[in-house]
Parts: C-alpha cells; sequence; structure tokens
C-alpha cells in the first residue's frame, strides 16, 4: 500500500527512464524542445549497393539469403541480404532470439549503417535494421544526447511530446523583432526554428546544420544570448539597490601617502584603474569591478592604494588570494608599503591562512574584530565562520576565477559580522555590503566580457611597468633536453636562476610523465655545486617558505616546482623558465608561468618541453597551444586563442565560476548575435519586463542565480 500523507497519496517513484531524464536536466517541457540533436540520419531514402560508396552511411533494403552462428574468429550472427544488385553480409557481436527471428532467411528487411567494402564484397557491423515496408519518412531522423537508461526511440517520443505542450509564444517585442530579423537572416519564429531543427526536410544542407549556420540556429542562438544578457543587467539592477560605505580618500591622508612612499611611478595605466575604482568607492552602491592586467603589469599596487582609501575612510579591507604562496607574497609587499604608515595610526596588517598555529590565528582573529587590524590578507581561511570583521568594506579577491561562487559571496557576507557604521547619507534602514575588487591575471577576451561579464566594471592595466624584457620563447622536443640542462649552467654561472617546472609531483601509472622529485634527482645531479630546490604543494608550509626563502633570497640557483609558482612569485633575478611536459599545459597557465621571468633587466627565455607521443605527432590543441605561446606574449591574444581552443566553458572553469554557460551561441563565431542581445536586454527590461522576466524563465530557469555572484 503506498504511504498517504492528508487523505492523499505519496508521489509515486520515478522510474528509470525518468530519472534519467532529470540527471539530463530534462523536467519542463521546454526542456525537452530545447534538447536538441547531435546529429541526423538520413532514413528518406533507399539505395541500391549498386551506386553506394566504401565509408558510405547509407539504407539499403533486400532479402535475407543465409543467417548463421559463426564461432570464429569470436561468437557472431552473419546475415547475408541481397537487394537484387548485389549483396552485404550484416555482421552483430551482440544479438538476441529477436534479431534472429526478423534476419530469419527469406525475411525482407531494411538496413541502415556504415558500408565497408573489401576483398570479400559489401559488410555492415551492427546496422540498425528493421522488417521492411511502410513509408519512408520526409524528415531527416534525429539523433539526441541521451544516456544508457534513454534509447533514442523513447528520448524522440517524449521529445516531440514536449515540443508540442511547450510554450513557445513569441515573448520578443515587434519593436526589437526587426532588428532580430536582420541578424538572424530571415523571420523565423522559435517554434519554427524548434520545429525545423528537430525534423529538418530531407533536402536541407546537413552542412548548414551542423556548422549551426543556419537561420534556425541563428535564431535559438540570439533568443539564448539575449537571455544570458537579460540576467546579467537584472543582476546589476539588483545591485544598483544594495548600499555600500561611500569611501573617500583624504588630503594628505594614506592614499597621498602610500604614492609618495613607493619605490617606483606608477605607469599611466595604474593611474587611469586607480582613478576608476576610486570613483566607485565615493559611491554608495557597492562596486562590482573587475581589475584585468597581463601577468606583472602590477595589479597588487592598485589593490594597495584602494585598500588605504578604504581604511583612510575608517573602515577595513580584506584579500583573499587562492594559494598561500599567492597570499605571502602579496602580504610581504603590503605590509612593506603599508605597515610603516598604518603604524602612527595603531592599525596593523593581518595575516591569516589555514597553515597557521592555534596561537598565532587566536591574536589575528582578535585583531580583526577589534577592528585594529586594518588590512586583513590570507587565503580561504578569511571567510571561515570564526572570521569576524569590526566593520569591512573592500573586499579584493584575487585570480578570483580560482574561487567558486559560495567562497565570493562569503567574503561579501563578511561585511556586518560585527558592528557596522552606516556612511554619512547612507539609509540606515538598507543594508550594507561591501565594494568588491576581483583581480585576474587572465585577461578576458572582448566577447567574453561582454557575456559572461556583462554586469561587472572591467578596467584593464594594458601596458608593463618599464624596465620589464621581453621573453623569448622556444618549443623544445624532450630529446634535445641535454642541451636545456647546459643552458641552465650558463644561465647559473652569471648569476641568474632558474625554474623548472613539472606536471605531477610523483609517478602516475596513468600518465608517462616525469615528475618533480625525479627531476630535482636528476638536475642536482647535472649540475654539481649548484644548490636546486624542490617545492610542490604536499610539502609542509615550514619547508616551502624555507625552500622559497633561498630562492627569493639568491642563495639557490634552480628551483624545480609544481604549479605552485604559477602565480605571484616574483623574483628578479630569474631570467629562464623551463616546463616540462608543456603539451599538458592549459595557454592560460603556460602564459602565466612565463611571466615569472622576465621581471629584472636580463635578458629572459622560456623553453617548453614538450614529448612527443608514440606516433611522434602532438595533438593538434597541443600543437596549437605551443604554436600561440611561442607566436606572442600579449595576454590579450593569448586569452582570445584560449578562447577559441578552449571554449568559455573550460575558459571560465565552469564548475568553479557556477554561470550557467551556453549551450548554443559559440563566442567565437556569433560576436553579431551576442551585441544584438546586448542592445536589446536593457530596453526589454526598461519597457517590457514582464516578457524579459518569462525570457529568462524559459531558458535559464532556476540558473539565473549563479549570475548573481
Amino acid at each position: 500500500m503506498p504511504a498517504k500523507v492528508e487523505g492523499k497519496s505519496a508521489a509515486p517513484a520515478l522510474s528509470a527512464p525518468q530519472k534519467a531524464l532529470r540527471k539530463l536536466g530534462l523536467v519542463r517541457d521546454i526542456d525537452l524542445a530545447l534538447h536538441l540533436p547531435l546529429r541526423y540520419e538520413d532514413e528518406t531514402r533507399i539505395i541500391t549497393l549498386r551506386e553506394a560508396r566504401d565509408g558510405q552511411l547509407a539504407q539499403i533494403e533486400g532479402t535475407v539469403t543465409n543467417s548463421e552462428i559463426s564461432q570464429r574468429p569470436r561468437r557472431q550472427l552473419l546475415v547475408t541480404l541481397d537487394d537484387g544488385t548485389d549483396t552485404c553480409t550484416l555482421r552483430f557481436f551482440t544479438f538476441y532470439p529477436a534479431h534472429r527471428k526478423t534476419l530469419a532467411v527469406g525475411e525482407r528487411v531494411r538496413v541502415r549503417g556504415e558500408l565497408r567494402g573489401g576483398f570479400l564484397g559489401w559488410t555492415m557491423v551492427h546496422p540498425a535494421f528493421h522488417a521492411a515496408g511502410g513509408e519512408l519518412p520526409d524528415a531527416l531522423t534525429p539523433v539526441y544526447p541521451t544516456s544508457a537508461q534513454l534509447p533514442q526511440a523513447y528520448l524522440r517520443k517524449v521529445v516531440a511530446s514536449g515540443l508540442r505542450r511547450a510554450d513557445l509564444g513569441e515573448n520578443l517585442p515587434p519593436a526589437l523583432l526587426g532588428g532580430l530579423h536582420a541578424v538572424v537572416r530571415g523571420t523565423w519564429t522559435l517554434r519554427d526554428a524548434l520545429q525545423y531543427l528537430h525534423h529538418p526536410g530531407a533536402d536541407v544542407s546537413l552542412d548548414a546544420l551542423e556548422d549551426r549556420s543556419h537561420p534556425a540556429w541563428q535564431r535559438l542562438k540570439a533568443e539564448e544570448l539575449l537571455a544570458q544578457q537579460l540576467s546579467q543587467f537584472t543582476a546589476r539592477q539588483e545591485r544598483a539597490e544594495l548600499r555600500a560605505p561611500a569611501l573617500r580618500a583624504k588630503p594628505g591622508g594614506l592614499h597621498e601617502q602610500l604614492l609618495g612612499v613607493l619605490p617606483f611611478a606608477l605607469t599611466t595605466a595604474q593611474h587611469r584603474v586607480g582613478e576608476e575604482i576610486a570613483r566607485d568607492l565615493m559611491r554608495q552602491i557597492p562596486m562590482h569591478r573587475l581589475l584585468q592586467g597581463d601577468v606583472g603589469s602590477g595589479k597588487t599596487v592598485v589593490a594597495a592604494l584602494a585598500a588605504a582609501i578604504a581604511i583612510d575612510a575608517g573602515w577595513q579591507c580584506a584579500l583573499m588570494a587562492p594559494t598561500e604562496i599567492l597570499a605571502e607574497q602579496h602580504f610581504a609587499k603590503l605590509i612593506g608599503w603599508l605597515e610603516p604608515l598604518l603604524a602612527p595610526l595603531g592599525k596593523r596588517v593581518a595575516w591569516l591562512t589555514g597553515s597557521q598555529k592555534k596561537k598565532q590565528r587566536g591574536e589575528m582573529l582578535a585583531l580583526i574584530a577589534s577592528g585594529e587590524a586594518a588590512l586583513v590578507v590570507g587565503t580561504h581561511a578569511v571567510i571561515q565562520d570564526q572570521v569576524v570583521f569590526k566593520n569591512l568594506a573592500l573586499a579584493i579577491i584575487d585570480e578570483q576565477h580560482r574561487f567558486g561562487v559560495a567562497q565570493r559571496l562569503a567574503l561579501r557576507g563578511k561585511m556586518g559580522t560585527g558592528h557596522t557604521e552606516v556612511s554619512a547619507g547612507a539609509s540606515t534602514g538598507s543594508a550594507q555590503e561591501p565594494h568588491l575588487l576581483m583581480m585576474t591575471a587572465t585577461p578576458i577576451p572582448r566577447t567574453l566580457a561582454m557575456s559572461y561579464y556583462a554586469d561587472l566594471d572591467v578596467s584593464t592595466i594594458d601596458e608593463l611597468p618599464p624596465g620589464r624584457t621581453p621573453i623569448v620563447t622556444k618549443v623544445v622536443a624532450d630529446n634535445r633536453r641535454n642541451e636545456v640542462v647546459e643552458r641552465i649552467r650558463s644561465q647559473v654561472a652569471q648569476g641568474r636562476q632558474v625554474y623548472w617546472v613539472c606536471p605531477l609531483i610523483e609517478e602516475s601509472e596513468v600518465l608517462d610523465l616525469s615528475n618533480a622529485t625525479a627531476t630535482h634527482a636528476e638536475l642536482s645531479e647535472s649540475l654539481p655545486g649548484v644548490l636546486v630546490g624542490l617545492l610542490h604543494s604536499r610539502m609542509p608550509v615550514a619547508e616551502k617558505k624555507a625552500v622559497m626563502s633561498l630562492f627569493t633570497g639568491g642563495q639557490m640557483g634552480v628551483l624545480v616546482s609544481t604549479t605552485v609558482i604559477e602565480v605571484g612569485v616574483d623574483v628578479p633575478n630569474a631570467s629562464l623558465m623551463v616546463i616540462e611536459h608543456a603539451e599538458r599545459f592549459g595557454l592560460s597557465q603556460l602564459h602565466q608561468l612565463r611571466g615569472r621571468v622576465g621581471r629584472g633587466a636580463a635578458a629572459s627565455a622560456c623553453v617548453l618541453l614538450y614529448t612527443p607521443p608514440d606516433s611522434g605527432r602532438l595533438g593538434e590543441t597541443a600543437r596549437e597551444r605551443l604554436k600561440a605561446m611561442a607566436e606572442t606574449s600579449d595576454g590579450f591574444e593569448i586569452a582570445r586563442r584560449d578562447l577559441e581552443i578552449r571554449g568559455p566553458g573550460e575558459f571560465l572553469g565552469a564548475r568553479q565560476s557556477g554561470a550557467p554557460l551556453l549551450r548554443f551561441a559559440d563566442l567565437a563565431t556569433d560576436t553579431h548575435l551576442l551585441e544584438w542581445a546586448r542592445a536589446a536586454a536593457p530596453v526589454m527590461l526598461a519597457e517590457y519586463p514582464q516578457q524579459a522576466e518569462k525570457h529568462i524563465a524559459r531558458w535559464l530557469g532556476g540558473k539565473a542565480e549563479f549570475l548573481k555572484a
């Protein structure tokens, strides 16, 4: 008996196919309607074996003349089909009694599969088949993305049913339809486009369907981009309703003092972005700004100047970095610049990480809670529950793409964990949020900024400080490893230092990669008299610090490391970077690693050491990455190519960002559609808010919330 709940039967358990549909995200009728085919099969015509071509995906019809089970070389069902022009052997390695019945001698059947012509005549392996007869379909047969629990026949049926039931009425107002029809080249409605893409006619160009250039695809992609833009603009509008403290730099205060003591002059770009941030901080709407700048462009000093404005106004600032090494690099710089200026004010810079001893951690937590710690620098430890700020007004997140949505929200939520003051002019009844400055050394390509970062203000440091030397990049096969070691010997003899980066710490049975430990031993033996250090993420923190101290102090000539030195490490004397198994690294990661050298006056180089697979040829993607690295050192060009190679999902780190990624639109080829959506979204929100809300619900469902972090 099913359990009763207040007189009603409990909801019936889901069947296996229903669970599988849910797992694929196919819950609503509109989800089914938007579940588009991966490819199509042409069952609209039958060809004869006489006109067939080797390798052709073909549908043939004929009579079974022979059917037998062979045991050699393995058990298989062999069926001979005669279509009147030639014969074809159908080969099945998995088969059931029903197969044998349909494919019995004398039966007339229709089969579809890949034809192979050989010495013994035509063959098909595991073709689709059914009894001959019945009308040929007048449209291509869709093949959908699916899972083992969902046969194509079942999925076709439920998708067709969802397509019939889904509300596909026009959401776009007539005022925007004219512009849309111009960019998609035709007056396709969403209903027409979906009907066509699920069941295209036999005369359609398969190329236009597969490369998604057909106007039906264009209409769909434009709608998807519009939903994304509407969601981003909505998030921006909601932020405009929030309140933050208005922070102003005082004449002669900490901001001016810091500018006066810096041992270098700011670049024009640093001045410009510093002013953009300062203007944001003066407003009572929370800043939500992304500061992007290539490796070594000087983002930390811009962050320090923003922190000085917040501290000057009597508030606290927090800076969170993804790794302890990077956090420590920031801490060392910020203490050097700010601590002497904060001491007369009775303020400190606090340091907070997960590896701290309990006593030191307790001291830091007390400083933060009392407000004596004006600036807090650390890792994820900054957002733990026991961290209570007195009055946090500015949150800075470095390498923001490394943090998940929940972590970014947690740092924003730290405002008001202690008592909060209300800045002059702010409504005492409104909840306050800290200003948020996110930093990245992975420049965002224009189309990505227009799409995924539409709700952010973006500041760009587009020039490097003077004195940075160009880095020569060489792509070298592993069989020339000895030459690379000789180059290291020469650099160390001139008093220079070298990084050697490996992708793994220990031997892996899956990947045949050298490990950092083995490379460290090999280089120590090859370079007698040179101190060769080893650094990886599994080492105790104290040991890591000792190794980094020897390298930054100049006593260590060569540092063998995993990618823990990818960002933040600043050793001007390092002039050579060797990246082992460079073909295994992503493009932005290679660019980040290369940016660890070229920070001083010495000529610098980066060697991309690659190991060809057994075939002797690198894969297409790996070749493209290494080629891009050798051809350009411009971070923006690198980012553009990285986006082309990996697509936005991987580029952003989809799981980290939480953002619903585009399923249909391609930022590399659909810029014209993105520009239309970007212009249409604010108009639709302002003049047709109900239709805008309906459009977001149709396309994003509950996923729109992700975009608000």
